[in-house]
């Protein structure tokens, strides 16, 4: 689980790239857990988590670009 400061030192282009493999990680996971073969199963909340820290520090920093 990566905390908000791991992300605030990245780019946006990195921010992007990151979400972009946590939603593919999460797809993943949502079959690994339909066909019963998760080996862990917090990790789903865990990717959900930084997920949701991603898209919250790229809504602050586009709403003080556009201040």
């Amino acid at each position: 689980m990566a905390n908000k400061t791991d992300f605030n030192g990245q780019s946006d282009d990195q921010l992007s790239e990151q979400l972009g493999n946590l939603k593919r990680e999460q797809f993943n996971l949502r079959f690994q857990a339909a066909t019963n073969q998760l080996e862990k199963p917090s990790r789903v909340r865990e990717v959900r988590k930084d997920i949701a820290r991603i898209k919250t520090l790229q809504a602050q920093r586009s709403a003080a670009a556009g201040k």
